[in-house]
């Protein structure tokens, strides 16, 4: 069964992959350099580009309750100090202002204890997300490059079979050139012993044996100097 991007289906990706790497710790591959890097070799797919952008949000938003947390415990801190002082001059002096005040506070602080159990209850959901995005990025993946694998796998014993062919074909040509070159030489050399060079001379002989090429430009020299 193949899914509209010509890969696995979902079901497929999980009984093939998984048990592969059931044992296995995937870091979280959109914070993972190497991961990145694998897609200047294989064609990245819409889904890995959906996926990755539902995890990066995931990350984010774990980061933002995370920091927020920080900030809120640190104001529910202040506002609890500030009430310490605030009641005890409150009991040696009935201020109408400092009521408000400490009311006002704890209002506050009942907010930031709201505020943390709704960020707990977030980020407590968070990573079971975050892993099950992962595993499925995971997966499509595992997919991506098993195509561009394949592919290349198919392109490799193609160029292969045309490189072995063309070797074959270029022992033939150069077997065949040999053979033209050999039946060039011999007929030059007969012809040269019938008739003489000055009348193979009139032949436009593109490919006259080198040697006897030669011999008959030093033959031809000798005798001019004669």
């Amino acid at each position: 069964m193949m899914s509209l991007e010509g890969g696995l289906d979902m079901g497929r990706k999980e009984e093939v992959y998984e048990p592969a790497l059931k044992e296995k710790r995937v870091p979280l591959l959109t914070l993972d350099h190497n991961w990145h890097k694998l897609f200047s070799h294989a064609d990245t797919t819409q889904t890995i580009l959906n996926l990755e952008g539902k995890l990066n949000d995931l990350l984010k938003l774990q980061g933002k309750l995370n920091t927020e947390s920080k900030e809120i415990k640190k104001l529910k801190k202040r506002l609890m100090n500030e009430i310490v002082p605030m009641v005890d001059a409150l009991s040696q002096n009935n201020d109408s202002f400092m009521e408000q005040k400490i009311e006002e506070n704890k209002r506050l602080i009942k907010d930031c204890n709201e505020k943390l159990d709704q960020y707990k209850d977030e980020l407590l959901d968070i990573p079971s997300k975050i892993a099950d995005v992962n595993n499925q990025l995971m997966l499509v993946t595992m997919d991506a490059c098993y195509e561009t694998l394949h592919e290349n796998s198919s392109e490799i014993e193609e160029i292969g079979k045309w490189i072995t062919q063309i070797r074959i074909e270029l022992k033939k040509k150069i077997i065949r050139k040999q053979e033209k070159e050999q039946k060039n030489r011999d007929l030059y050399t007969y012809m040269h012993a019938i008739f003489g060079a000055d009348v193979i001379q009139i032949f436009d002989l593109k490919y006259i044996p080198e040697e006897l090429h030669k011999k008959d430009s030093g033959a031809e020299n000798a005798e001019k100097n004669e």
